[in-house]
């Protein structure tokens, strides 16, 4: 039997198969028009490869940017939402947060772009009254089928019910959808209580509003691929990746669409945790560049940690789903170099993407990108991307950047595509510093992991801007994020709102949270045995989110007993403390700590994808990996005569010294003079300065 990991990019989608004869990697060109397309080329061509039969594989977990890309492009589905009365406009008027505090002009999202637009708002007569949570105004049924007689004569076949305090009582969100549901039998339908059963009213249908939004073309998506797979013989179980780094059916992702926002990126700061681990390093900085994005990740003593509610914005709206903590910008291979009107120098965040690509491709594209720089300089070898199946044009390069750079600003081309690609460098160490250096995380103490397609060509120079200890290498360089999904759990989270004084717990609270907790911990088993996990390997872990008395947000702390105690509050409360102390610098020891969400994660452990290790080099030379020689252009300026080595014939113990371009399948690495790599047990790369020894 065997087992699939597809991550589809903007440019490429990668692929890893491991079997029980060896794991193989692929890459293929991504299909924008419709993803399940590439996804389906790479299967075929990854089972020819490995020879293994479509009926052979019995697992396929999918990284994918659909959901994305529908809030990038603002495209997604018209919503209708049904609200309690008087309150229809608190999507429209959200936290009264100005983005930039002194200026008169700037742009609002969530009024410039609503997820549901106002006259589609429809409010009803209901009331759940707060903090009981009992029911002081009976919901009207005849107003929720006058919302959805006027849903239908305008065409929408998305709905959204969101009501005051149903955190506290949801009963209300669940009549009213099963009357949706009824009348609207083929319409996406969801309740904020479906997506974020916890308090703050406006992030809480901010959420509920996403989902709708990206639900149906995202539920399309995945269904139509399943089809699709069915019919190629690919009977596997198809799993999806989460925004928190675990894997879910295609059924919930389906239904929970907005927790796929950040799949893509999940699976790559998985990924590279699992190379530091293979090199056994705990604190790491992910740098996963593709064509079109710079994902950016710290991981600290080996811990992925989960975004601050606060800062879980996606497209400018506030979506209250759990995710990894990252930093996502518009820097990749295809980030397209250009001169404004201003005369000013940008490289990025627009993208050639996979079509028609960098200019370099071939297929028509006349914009210079930072792909184009890197030929230009001779860094990538126009007959050896993807193993020479995508052969390159240097001249179209070249002309690229000569007529949209170079002439306009008056210099050589080579000093354009160094231009290029020092600009590019900046914009991806500012990035890194956002997720290290501004929040007390000191590089030095960190290796720099740079993987993606492109990632290797920038990872010393972005080692070098923000002082990081090293650079490590994976194995597979371009397939990295493809890996990491065969490295992420089954997990589903449920979570709800219960407020409670924890430095004075009394026993009616304490029963409260026991009962909570048991709850929670039930939908999180019925999902588990939904999934066909046995109990044995059914997992949880249950979790405080809590603040001091006054705070806006919250930051997790684990429970570790099964049944809350006053003294198991303590250990939660001290934990509370030092993660406040880890994220902040300080801590209020004598503050009061407010319990605000319960939230537990069910788990099932998946055996890690195992990379073979490499042979040792013993007394065979690193010479004999040289392919040939080439001039190369490097970050000083300089051409040096630099050799090209084979990767697939690099063992463990060798050393190679910069200047150097190693070349394998699915990426290229650049090793820069005064500095060397080392090659690891399994095939890492660790370069290190030699000026620094």
């Amino acid at each position: 039997m065997a087992r699939v990991g597809v991550d589809v990019g903007g440019t490429n989608t990668d692929l890893v198969l491991e079997a029980d004869h060896g794991v193989y990697f692929h890459k293929v060109a991504s299909t924008p028009s419709d993803q399940s397309d590439g996804v389906l080329v790479g299967l075929r061509e990854l089972c020819e490869q490995a020879d293994v039969k479509p009926s052979d594989i019995d697992l396929i977990v999918h990284g994918t940017t659909v959901a994305t890309n529908v809030t990038l492009e603002n495209d997604g589905a018209e919503v209708g939402m049904i609200t309690t009365r008087n309150f229809r406009d608190i999507l429209h008027i959200g936290r009264h947060k100005r983005p930039y505090n002194f200026s008169l002009h700037f742009d609002v999202p969530w009024q410039s772009r609503p997820l549901i637009k106002r006259r589609n708002r429809i409010a009803v007569t209901e009331c759940i009254r707060p903090p009981t949570g009992d029911i002081e105004t009976p919901l009207n049924e005849d107003e929720i089928l006058e919302a959805v007689a006027l849903f239908k004569k305008r065409g929408i076949r998305s709905v959204v019910i969101g009501f005051m305090f149903s955190f506290l009582n949801d009963s209300h969100e669940r009549r009213a959808k099963a009357i949706v549901e009824k009348e609207m039998p083929d319409a996406f339908v969801c309740a904020s209580s479906d997506v974020a059963n916890v308090l703050r009213e406006y992030e809480r249908f901010s959420t509920a509003a996403m989902n709708g939004f990206v639900g149906p073309r995202t539920s399309f998506y995945l269904n139509n691929l399943k089809d699709k797979l069915n019919r190629e013989g690919f009977n596997a179980n198809l799993r999806i990746i989460q925004s928190n780094g675990g894997i879910a059916t295609v059924e919930t992702c389906s239904q929970r669409a907005v927790t796929m926002l950040m799949s893509g990126p999940a699976g790559g700061v998985i990924g590279g945790k699992s190379e530091a681990v293979a090199c056994n390093t705990q604190n790491i900085i992910t740098v996963d560049i593709g064509g079109t994005s710079a994902d950016i990740s710290t991981i600290t003593d080996g811990q992925i940690k989960i975004m601050n509610p606060r800062d879980t914005y996606v497209s400018g709206h506030p979506v209250l789903i759990p995710m990894i903590d990252l930093v996502t910008i518009g820097a990749g291979g295809g980030s397209i170099a250009y001169i404004d009107s201003a005369g000013g120098f940008h490289v990025g965040p627009r993208s050639a993407g996979a079509d028609p690509g960098p200019a370099c491709y071939g297929r028509g594209g006349v914009e210079p990108t930072v792909t184009d720089a890197q030929v230009s300089l001779g860094r990538l070898d126009p007959d050896k991307m993807l193993g020479g199946d995508l052969p390159l044009d240097k001249d179209l390069a070249d002309q690229a950047i000569e007529n949209k750079i170079a002439r306009p600003l008056g210099i050589s081309t080579t000093d354009a595509a160094l231009g290029i690609i020092r600009l590019v460098n900046s914009n991806m160490a500012l990035a890194i510093r956002s997720n290290s250096v501004a929040r007390g995380v000191d590089p030095r103490d960190y290796s720099l992991i740079p993987f993606g397609g492109a990632g290797p060509l920038h990872g010393v120079a972005l080692a070098e801007a923000v002082s990081a200890k090293n650079v490590i290498v994976p194995v597979a360089p371009g397939i990295t994020a493809a890996m990491g999904l065969l490295q992420t759990d089954m997990q589903y989270e449920h979570a709800r709102s219960v407020i409670a004084s924890l430095s004075d717990i009394t026993h009616e609270n304490l029963t409260k949270i026991n009962r909570v907790l048991s709850e929670l911990l039930e939908a999180c088993r019925k999902d588990l045995e939904g999934d066909g996990v046995p109990v044995s390997e059914q997992h949880f872990q249950r979790i405080a989110e809590c603040r001091y008395h006054g705070q806006g947000f919250e930051l997790r702390a684990l429970i570790e007993a099964d049944q809350v105690t006053e003294s198991s509050m303590v250990e939660v409360i001290d934990r509370f403390h030092q993660q406040h102390e880890l994220d902040y610098g300080y801590a209020f020891r004598d503050g009061e700590v407010e319990l605000i969400t319960l939230r537990v994660i069910g788990v099932q452990h998946v055996t890690p994808l195992r990379v073979p290790e490499v042979a040792t080099a013993g007394k065979e030379s690193v010479a004999t990996a040289i392919l040939y020689t080439q001039e190369t252009v490097f970050d000083d300026g300089n051409s040096y005569p630099t050799p090209r080595y084979d990767r697939s014939q690099l063992f463990g113990g060798h050393v190679i010294s910069g200047p150097a371009v190693v070349v394998q399948h699915n990426s290229t690495i650049l090793i820069p003079p005064d500095y060397t790599a080392n090659v690891g047990q399994f095939g890492n790369l660790t370069i290190e300065s030699r000026l620094s020894h």
